[in-house]
């Protein structure tokens, strides 16, 4: 039996206004990169990392460091989550508010492409490894590497 993921994110793009609430209720301001990284993030439904971020910004808009900054900021927030893909570089992708859901990708090796699995493992598992182990709160993150039907041309 396979468990589906949630995928919140698809159904609807979070409003900057919403976004930058989220900032002010936790007593941080709404700079001008801030405000432009939750733009970007928002028009893309792939996690991205610093420097695809960084690309993204009208030139002179604020320096990779600030970015950085950002981005641990927003994670430690939980307005974002962090994906690790295997190759050094963090990748983010904005997380909805109360949305605990996850889901897995499935990435091309030569080209990066990302592609997101709605399928997901039984909890039975979860449960079945988290007692045999003896651990509580168990849960999982997985990600899958092969070549993209492009790139196997």
């Amino acid at each position: 039996m396979k468990k589906t993921c949630a995928h919140k994110h698809a159904e609807k793009k979070q409003e900057l206004s919403s976004l930058t609430g989220r900032l002010r209720r936790e007593a941080h301001k709404i700079t001008s990169p801030r405000a432009a990284i939750l733009e970007i993030l928002r028009h893309h439904a792939h996690p991205l990392t610093n420097k695809e971020i960084f690309a993204e910004l009208p030139k002179g808009e604020c320096d990779l460091a600030t970015i950085y900054r950002a981005m641990q900021l927003m994670e430690e927030l939980g307005m974002v989550k962090r994906f690790d893909f295997g190759d050094g570089s963090a990748r983010f992708k904005l997380v909805g508010e109360g949305d605990e859901s996850h889901h897995h990708h499935l990435i091309c090796t030569r080209c990066a492409e990302v592609v997101e699995i709605g399928e997901c493992f039984p909890e039975e598992i979860e449960r079945r490894i988290a007692r045999a182990n003896g651990f509580t709160g168990v849960t999982h993150r997985l990600e899958f590497f092969g070549l993209c039907p492009g790139c196997q041309k």
